[in-house]
């Protein structure tokens, strides 16, 4: 495992002044059934987001955000990382940090993802794969969305009626 991530976060003082609220190495790294390792760094419930409270990574949370909220997170593909084919109902931010992988699609379209790399991934099935000797780095920022299962319905009954 070598994902080693400092988080921090800004706060208010009693005055409403910008402070540091915490500065940490994210001591929440867990393997995943994958064999890959992830660290949950930030969850808001809805939108607006609330700025107040406690750390919201405390809560064991699900891949996907709450419906109107988002999670972010970094995720290591440790080397030899085959794809999971899988599908979120959200939009979701990629930025590859470090390293390089591949991203499956449908058919087996593969789409090369390197360091620096940004994506914006609509709820599309997919799989992330790591063929290379090097773990990558992967950080995610995913929000809740529709399904597009209710507008391939709907562009269908467009197209029969």
């Amino acid at each position: 495992m070598t994902i080693n991530i400092r988080r921090i976060v800004t706060s208010h003082a009693t005055d409403g002044k910008a402070v540091v609220g915490t500065d940490n190495l994210m001591n929440n790294v867990q393997q995943l059934r994958s064999g890959n390792y992830e660290t949950l760094l930030w969850v808001t419930d809805g939108s607006p987001a609330e700025v107040n409270g406690r750390d919201p990574t405390t809560t064991p949370r699900d891949i996907e955000p709450p419906e109107t909220g988002s999670i972010f997170r970094i995720l290591e593909l440790i080397p030899g990382k085959e794809a999971y084919m899988h599908r979120t109902d959200t939009i979701d931010y990629a930025i590859c940090l470090s390293g390089k992988c591949e991203m499956y699609l449908d058919e087996g379209n593969k789409i090369d993802f390197n360091t620096g790399d940004v994506m914006v991934q609509r709820a599309t099935m997919h799989g992330w794969a790591n063929p290379f000797s090097e773990p990558c780095q992967i950080a995610f920022i995913l929000i809740g969305s529709n399904s597009p299962a209710k507008h391939w319905h709907q562009d269908a009954d467009k197209v029969h009626n």
